[in-house]
């Protein structure tokens, strides 16, 4: 079940077509959130949207890899990785579960 892929784009249609803001100004609110997210990322800070999930930076040591056609090892330099945690209540709208009532 391949679905399509959503872009910026169609984000900015969605919050003209909900939130009744002008294109532009749509647009404008889009590409502050994302810029505020990426920047935060950049400082090495996490990102949690509560209900959504958490964007973590971890930093990964050098080490060695192998060149798969050549077998040859070559070091692979330290680097920072972004991964994504989603929350339990993203992980059970996925799977079609429904949610618990929060109490």
């Amino acid at each position: 079940m391949a679905g399509r892929t959503i872009t910026r784009a169609d984000l900015c249609e969605a919050v003209y077509q909900n939130v009744g803001l002008s294109r532009t100004e749509s647009a404008a609110l889009v590409e502050a959130v994302l810029k505020e997210i990426t920047d935060c990322l950049e400082g090495g800070e996490t990102v949690k949207l509560s209900s959504f999930g958490s964007f973590v930076v971890r930093s990964k040591g050098q080490r060695i890899g192998r060149n798969p056609k050549t077998g040859k090892e070559v070091p692979i330099l330290p680097r920072r990785v972004m991964v994504f945690k989603p929350s339990a209540i993203l992980k059970q709208q996925i799977n079609g579960q429904p949610q618990a009532e929060v109490a």
